[in-house]
């Protein structure tokens, strides 16, 4: 550990730790430009990357990506550090198990939270820390369990591999709605091997592009900054990081004891609107002011006191301020659209709930919503009974909900074309392999024999310095001498997939067939590449589902179940592609080994799919009756499995509900329409070079004008509050502050959150079975269970 230590002591300086020895390039010194672009250059340079690129602390107003990569994390690496090692795979798995458990139940809450890799960081850091310490050393077996102090490439490897399963499987979701709405229940081994194919899915497509979307220094991933920063302040020399180190512990401590109360002692903090407490007989004062519940409100102005929704979706602290001021923007408008939507009784919205995913009967009015009764339309087959339908008549969307449809959708076709208008070469880039120099390769031999050939450690090596768009942390890893992945360990993994999820899809007796199945894939590949762009630049994640969703309508009309299918792989697929994408990008700047990256993401993988089943299962089981409701509870809710179910139906039946001349045919002229917004902003920056127009993003602004359609809204008021301090004023006025702690802040405020409330979660919650509700008083009415909104807002009866 003293020569990690050293080595930060001298990049906090500004001086080279790396002692590269073939030379390095000088000042001036160009690549002949005739090898540009090739596989092999004519000159061997290196490059001393400490020496130029390394800018850590450095006090300097942050613009762009290439500053926030060199003064927020050091660049700089030991690469003898053993990430292979007993202590790494063992804390890898268990947190693997841990995450896709947690994550799962967070899939069924009101809100949906993402497990927060920060908090995967600070665990995995106690328990390494841990074995570390108290594992003895003697012996064979001492050293193989415990190799030596516990190093930052051990807790990256535990990070990624955690991270990986760290997520809620769509389709687990269709397995839930399987059970809730067909009676219908797969064996677990086809169950699990069905989730197991749609999460490798995306892996391998993530995996084949990450020349593109990961390696340039454009391509960010602002969410991995607070993890990054994390782990070098935990691992770097302790007295470089002791201040950061103390701030972090403070911030994590106050933070798990503070949660307990706007948690579960006094919910009223989740959400206070000043409004509602003047006013709580009013239905308009709940649908405008109101949201501290899932689908009671839009929460406009409400203020929260609890970390774990305002940073439900991201801490703001580390969102870009360009993405941040579109996310404003956009949800301004959503407000004053959904009102207008609702008010102005569009859609017969008064006849339903506010806020809701189900589908209702003609027969609901203002006092009374009849959710829809489909199994009056299933066949035994589960498939839609046309005559059924015209004599029971086209169910009913809420007016918010079809307004969140059509903002979503033009939002989609808008994010294609402003990839196109502003990121071209980026999408250039992800289908050079289909240039006619490429393509001719496919007639050689050699080409097949993918165990031999191609480029050596050392093409790559000189080819990554030498390219200028290249992440400086990239280009340390290479001239560190670290081994690339080959390209065909991705394709096997997604061959693998292929072939696994085609057989399983007629084992589970999904109705999809097999083209429909080799479409679905096709758009995973096509989305990853251009969503996955726009996240790894903005770090907004986009909603693809309700496309896909729509794409099944129509090639399987009739086939509820099918379509689910279809969006398991064409949605599920591009959603995991880009979680495994940002953690390959978390890797690189943390300096891990590549091969080692694909051994973690690869566990990860397989186990977050075995235990999402099993935690889906228990779930499902235990709380059927609360997540087939309307509202739910404060608690559970099955929001998410009756929005996809709804989708499935409503697109099985496009022709009488989405098509031209039908009731709800803007929600499919959208996608036209989505096509011509950037090109006016575009077109006018081109001609004014006025800032403003490159600096807003329509799409990121369509798709936050249907963000409040659904879960608790009472957070967002704060979201940007303090979204706006670090990311404007800290960073501009205090930029010394911002480069040293505001990464830093966002993961201890996200760590101390999760712990607890994972703890809370099977403690109080019913997690583990069993619901300990708190005492009612003033700050804690009891909510949906004593029908009361936890802000005091009017409760809607009709629900």
């Amino acid at each position: 550990m003293e020569q990690v230590d050293n080595k930060s002591e001298k990049s906090s300086k500004g001086e080279s730790s790396n002692d590269i020895s073939n030379g390095s390039l000088k000042d001036g010194q160009v690549i002949d430009e005739k090898y540009a672009g090739t596989d092999v250059y004519d000159v061997q340079p290196t490059y001393d990357i400490t020496a130029t690129e390394n800018h850590f602390g450095e006090t300097i107003v942050i613009n762009n990506a290439q500053e926030v990569v060199t003064h927020v994390l050091h660049v700089d690496d030991d690469p003898t550090l053993n990430p292979w090692t007993f202590r790494a795979f063992f804390l890898g798995c268990g947190l693997a198990i841990f995450a896709s458990v947690l994550q799962e139940i967070y899939y069924f809450k009101p809100q949906v939270i993402y497990v927060s890799v920060v908090f995967l960081t600070v665990v995995g850091y106690v328990l390494g820390e841990a074995m570390a310490f108290i594992i003895p050393r003697r012996g064979a077996v001492g050293r193989f369990l415990n190799p030596g102090p516990f190093n930052s490439k051990e807790h990256a490897t535990i990070v990624i591999t955690a991270s990986a399963a760290a997520t809620a499987a769509v389709a687990t979701e269709i397995l839930a709605a399987q059970k809730l709405y067909y009676n219908m229940d797969p064996s677990p081994a086809a169950a699990v091997f069905l989730v197991i194919s749609s999460q490798l899915l995306g892996y391998g497509i993530a995996g084949l592009l990450r020349s593109v979307l990961v390696q340039p220094t454009k391509m960010l991933w602002p969410i991995n900054i607070p993890v990054n920063a994390l782990l070098e302040t935990l691992h770097r020399d302790k007295k470089e990081t002791k201040l950061r180190l103390k701030i972090f512990y403070v911030l994590f401590a106050f933070m798990f004891v503070y949660e307990i109360v706007p948690e579960y002692m006094f919910p009223l903090l989740q959400g206070v609107s000043i409004f509602c407490l003047a006013k709580q007989n009013s239905l308009l004062w709940t649908n405008l002011f109101g949201g501290s519940q899932g689908n009671e409100g839009l929460g406009f102005l409400s203020i929260s006191f609890d970390w774990q929704y305002i940073a439900s979706l991201g801490s703001p602290l580390w969102l870009p301020l360009q993405t941040l001021t579109s996310s404003m923007i956009g949800y301004l408008l959503c407000i004053v659209v959904f009102m207008a939507v609702y008010y102005g009784n569009i859609w017969q919205s008064k006849d339903f709930p506010f806020l809701s995913q189900l589908l209702y009967d003609a027969s609901s009015n203002s006092t009374s919503f009849v959710p829809y009764d489909l199994s009056q339309i299933l066949t035994p087959a589960n498939e839609i009974n046309s005559t059924a339908l015209q004599e029971n008549g086209v169910p009913y969307l809420t007016g918010t909900y079809i307004a969140y449809l059509i903002t979503t959708n033009m939002g989609i076709t808008a994010t294609i074309v402003h990839m196109f208008l502003w990121d071209f070469d980026n999408i250039k880039a992800g289908w050079a392999f289909l240039t006619p120099a490429n393509l001719k390769k496919l007639k050689e031999p050699s080409f097949w024999k993918f165990w031999k050939g191609g480029r050596t450690k050392e093409d790559r090596k000189v080819a990554a310095l030498a390219d200028k768009t290249v992440d400086p942390h990239y280009k340390l890893m290479m001239a560190n001498g670290y081994d690339e992945v080959p390209n065909w360990w991705y394709a096997a993994v997604l061959v693998f997939s292929v072939a696994v999820g085609l057989g399983t899809l007629y084992g589970v007796k999904s109705t999809l067939p097999w083209w429909g199945y080799i479409i679905a894939n096709i758009f995973a590949a096509l989305f990853i590449l251009f969503f996955g762009a726009q996240f790894g630049i903005t770090g907004f994640q986009f909603n693809q589902q309700p496309v896909i969703q729509m794409v099944a309508g129509y090639l399987h009309p009739g086939k509820p179940l099918a379509n689910m299918y279809f969006t398991v792989f064409g949605f599920n697929g591009v959603q995991q592609g880009q979680l495994l994408l940002r953690d390959l990008k978390l890797a690189q700047l943390a300096h891990l080994s590549p091969k080692c990256t694909f051994t973690a993401q690869l566990l990860g993988c397989v186990i977050g799919a075995i235990f999402n089943y099993i935690m889906m299962k228990s779930i499902v089981t235990n709380q059927a009756t609360i997540l087939t409701s309307i509202v739910g509870s404060n608690t559970w809710s099955g929001q998410n499995v009756q929005q996809y179910n709804t989708l499935a139906i409503a697109w099985s039946i496009a022709g009488e509900m989405f098509s031209i001349g039908a009731r709800y045919q803007w929600v499919t002229i959208s996608y036209l329409t989505g096509f011509i917004v950037p090109f006016p902003f575009w077109l006018a920056y081109r001609y004014t070079k006025i800032e403003f127009f490159r600096y807003v993003n329509l799409a990121i602004i369509l798709w936050y004008m249907g963000w409040l359609f659904v879960g608790v809204n009472s957070s967002i008021t704060s979201y940007f509050a303090l979204g706006f301090i670090a990311q404007w004023y800290l960073r501009k006025y205090h930029p010394n502050l911002f480069v040293k702690y505001n990464y830093l802040v966002s993961a201890a405020l996200d760590g101390g959150t999760q712990v607890i409330v994972f703890i809370l979660s099977f403690a109080v919650f019913g997690g583990g079975g069993k619901v300990v509700a708190f005492p009612t008083w003033a700050g804690n009415n009891g909510g949906f269970a004593n029908n009361k909104n936890v802000d005091y807002c009017m409760f809607n009866p009709a629900n």
